[in-house]
């Protein structure tokens, strides 16, 4: 069993945030990697790079350009204020950066995301899981990414930064504000009010915390950023990066554990597979994210004026590297369509490609590990409420809002 998929080929929009690419991305896959992995997209008014090889070397290609701070600058200049700050703020995140301030800003967390830091949550993980899991009774109905996807990555990143797990409910509600502007594609209609007080809040909570580890440090990533010598981060850049990392350690995994689950339901071979077979552990989590990654695609822009298979790629147009299509390609997939926890090689782009590969995936890998399948040896019976229910997303994500079960 795998994904829906329908027969390639035929005409048709290219519409990344279609409910044909939501519902279906193995059908929107084969019907639109026939006309070649780079495509104009009259939709989005954008280049679509639409196959494994085109996304992974447009990842790796410096002439797109990851930059949206210079544009958001630019877009301060006729907002109030306090929208200047929440630039400033994500100003310190490297996703958004290109060399040489994406290796500025990388390098200090790289340093602090070490193999010890990560194994060192394993426990903590297993605890959480088990804790968030006994409040739940088999034959009751519950949501669960309320329940378990969402307060789980939270409460572990928090451990990671080494702040208070009580602070999570805070934190989601600043993230919640901030991620308007975050997967915005048209940052222009945003009202920018909304972010005043995201912003004002992190900005508040990091700083304070970043001093105090100065001065009293512990074995948390705040405290090793905070007193890593070898870094020249400005004090908002510092700040920025701690809210990266809160963000995107919990807001990634909770939608990649949520979207795993309708996954496994709508394949109960290989989800007795996750129960059965400890031999899928190093592989299960990557094919998880392959066919149920939060990312649809990231977005770039044309820095630099070239011919790209044959395509005039012209300065400041924009590029979608579309993950959803590039995951499914068959040229690198055999049964692309089908789930294989124990696929190997799995040569997915879900956690990025190069210089923006993510530095959160082992903990990620290790989360969804171990929630997942001590979730179904607790509930093996678990079922989903509305297991026909419409997966949702833009261009650059896709999942859902809630997920209700019956343990």
């Amino acid at each position: 069993m795998g994904e829906t998929s329908v027969s390639g080929g035929g005409a048709g929009p290219l519409d990344l945030a279609s409910r044909e690419a939501n519902d279906d991305p193995a059908g929107f896959t084969a019907r639109v990697l026939p006309g070649g992995p780079i495509q104009w997209s009259d939709t989005h008014r954008s280049w679509l790079l639409l196959s494994h090889a085109a996304v992974a070397e447009g990842f790796r290609d410096l002439r797109l350009s990851a930059d949206r701070i210079t544009s958001l600058e630019r877009l301060a200049r006729n907002r109030p204020e306090h929208f200047g700050l929440t630039v400033e703020l994500l100003s310190g995140w490297m996703v958004f950066r290109d060399p040489p301030a994406h290796t500025r800003l990388r390098d200090p967390v790289r340093r602090a995301i070490t193999p010890r830091t990560v194994e060192r949550l394993e426990s903590r993980i297993g605890s959480t899981i088990d804790e968030l899991l006994a409040d739940l009774v088999g034959g009751e109905e519950w949501d669960f990414k309320e329940r378990v996807a969402s307060p789980l990555p939270a409460l572990i990143i928090a451990d990671l930064l080494g702040v208070p797990g009580s602070e999570r409910r805070r934190f989601q509600s600043w993230s919640d504000d901030l991620s308007k502007i975050v997967f915005s594609t048209q940052p222009g209609s945003l009202e920018v009010d909304d972010l005043r007080d995201a912003t004002e809040q992190f900005t508040s909570f990091f700083g304070e915390l970043l001093e105090h580890r100065r001065r009293h440090p512990g074995d948390d990533l705040v405290s090793a950023m905070a007193n890593d010598t070898n870094d020249d981060l400005t004090a908002m850049e510092l700040i920025g990066a701690c809210t990266l990392l809160l963000f995107a350690g919990h807001e990634t995994t909770t939608n990649l554990l949520t979207s795993s689950v309708r996954l496994l339901n709508d394949n109960p071979d290989q989800r007795q597979r996750l129960i059965d077979d400890p031999s899928v552990e190093p592989t299960a989590a990557d094919e998880l994210l392959r066919l149920a990654g939060p990312a649809k695609s990231m977005v770039r822009r044309v820095g630099q004026a070239h011919d790209r298979g044959g395509h005039p790629f012209e300065v400041g147009q924009r590029v979608y590297l579309v993950i959803l299509t590039a995951n499914r390609d068959p040229a690198v997939f055999d049964r692309p369509g089908e789930v294989d926890l124990g696929r190997e090689p799995n040569n997915h782009l879900g956690f990025g490609w190069g210089l923006h590969h993510c530095l959160g995936a082992p903990l990620a890998r290790l989360e969804a590990w171990i929630v997942l399948r001590r979730l179904y040896e607790r509930f093996p019976d678990l079922v989903l409420l509305d297991p026909t229910r419409s997966w949702s997303g833009n261009e650059l994500g896709r999942g859902f809002g809630r997920l209700p079960v019956r343990g």
